[in-house]
């Protein structure tokens, strides 16, 4: 049995939710760290993704299963279940993901003032 994927893998205080750096779309690098050690269900990546509706979590999935990152693959055994992994373009993934992680980590505190001096010229400039 594989080990479970930790539900605050991506809490809002991880350098990961604060990567400006997209790949793809805005959880994409999310969802290939959550594959990175091996394939997973739907109901897996739901855990560490609670932050993610169902609805944009399955778009998201599409859409790096279209840009050949990720497999999806139908197990129809005894009980049925869909899992999702990486393919090699999405193992090369990895290297860079973490560059921008360690980035994001490094710079976390400019990033944090950076959207916190927006958010509030955002609201002064609607309030007025």
């Amino acid at each position: 049995m594989r080990e479970p994927l930790p539900a605050d893998m991506f809490d809002e205080l991880c350098p990961s939710s604060l990567n400006p750096i997209r790949f793809g779309d805005k959880w994409a690098a999310l969802i290939i760290r959550c594959l990175e050690s091996g394939p997973r269900r739907y109901s897996e990546l739901r855990v560490p993704l609670s932050r993610v509706t169902p609805k944009v979590l399955t778009q998201s999935l599409r859409s790096l299963e279209r840009d050949g990152l990720i497999k999806r693959t139908v197990h129809t055994d005894t009980t049925p279940h869909v899992e999702y992994e990486l393919t090699p373009l999405g193992h090369s993934m990895l290297e860079p993901l973490a560059v921008a992680c360690a980035w994001s980590e490094q710079h976390w505190d400019e990033l944090l003032d950076a959207r916190e001096s927006y958010d509030n010229s955002t609201r002064l400039d609607q309030a007025g």
